[in-house]
């Protein structure tokens, strides 16, 4: 079962949002940088984690880049399905809309569908756009010092850099942490290998 990651209230102020046709645009800035990444490390399938209207899809096609296989997620389409995994997890100008208290589950979600490379933009200050309770739409307003250690404990940073693409804010290249095994798991690896020292523990 899916961890929460959206509240129903919070929801359909987003739906609200997505009717504007000026929402969810910034992928297209991004769609550059993200084919250079796809072609350094030979990443085809593509998950896009909050897609909107799948702009960054329309991006890539526009400077000739297709995906082998392209997974968008968002729930305001639950056409979508569900998130799925894919070489390159793309979540962009996302995470600073998420309500804060299930900032969590995403990025845990986020791990759990990246299989090798996550590219992750982030703005630091408010939106242009309001709510339609009157929030800014950018729930999140803090500086990378505060981003970062929440990032770090599911991923490992590859690159970090600062940006002006769509306003101020930072861009990351993570890579999934790998669980570290439990005390009990650690044990069990230790008697097997006290026993058979040929084994290498998983």
């Amino acid at each position: 079962m899916r961890p929460k990651t959206i509240t129903s209230e919070y929801l359909d102020l987003q739906r609200k949002l997505h009717q504007r046709a000026d929402y969810g645009i910034a992928s297209l800035s991004f769609a550059p940088v993200i084919a250079g990444v796809m072609s350094q490390y030979g990443l085809t399938s593509l998950s896009d984690y909050g897609a909107g209207k799948k702009n960054l899809l329309r991006g890539l096609h526009d400077i000739g880049v297709h995906p082998s296989e392209y997974f968008p997620y968002d729930p305001v389409f639950p056409e979508y399905g569900d998130p799925k995994p894919a070489d390159l997890v793309c979540c962009l100008d996302v995470l600073e809309h998420i309500e804060p208290s299930q900032l969590t589950n995403v990025l845990s979600e986020l791990c759990s569908i990246t299989t090798r490379l996550g590219f992750f933009s982030i703005h630091m200050g408010p939106a242009a756009k309001v709510l339609a309770d009157g929030r800014n739409a950018h729930l999140i307003q803090k500086p990378s010092s505060w981003w970062l250690p929440r990032i770090a404990r599911y991923f490992e940073v590859v690159e970090l850099q600062s940006h002006e693409l769509a306003g101020s804010g930072i861009w990351l290249l993570v890579k999934p942490k790998i669980p570290s095994p439990s005390i009990k798991q650690r044990f069990r690896n230790w008697l097997i290998t006290a026993r058979y020292p040929n084994y290498t523990p998983n």
